[in-house]
């Protein structure tokens, strides 16, 4: 019975992702030797459907080097099945908003995992930095 109702949960969580993501992993650095410039090597960890929601309207400013930057925080929703091994560090790209095309584009750090038991959707802590 149980499975039964967490299967119907997650079916329901799931209709509400209209939205797309892509969650990478950097793993390394390139350097151009003509440059100098330093570009991230990532690997792909998820790409897929997600919903992106305000838990609380929270933002911290914080100073890095000399630019003061906002960190705007979100709840990012996948479906549990397809997402596992998503960590802290991760990098999230929305990539299709069906009601907010401004979302589209925009790039969020995984910030915190959330876990319980008996999850209808997988949540993460993601923030992203606006100046």
């Amino acid at each position: 019975m149980l499975d039964a109702l967490l299967a119907r949960g997650r079916a329901a969580a799931e209709a509400l992702m209209t939205d797309a993501c892509v969650i990478e992993a950097v793993t390394g650095s390139t350097t151009d030797p003509e440059s100098g410039e330093v570009t991230d090597t990532v690997e792909q960890v998820y790409a897929g459907k997600c919903r992106v929601q305000q838990a609380a309207p929270t933002a911290n400013d914080q100073r890095v080097g000399e630019a003061d930057l906002l960190m705007l925080t979100r709840v990012l929703q996948l479906p549990v099945s397809a997402s596992a091994g998503i960590r802290a560090g991760h990098l999230v790209r929305i990539t299709a908003c069906v009601h907010d095309p401004d979302l589209v584009t925009r790039t969020f750090v995984v910030r915190a995992e959330f876990a319980k038991s008996h999850a209808t959707s997988r949540r993460l802590g993601i923030s992203e930095a606006t100046s």
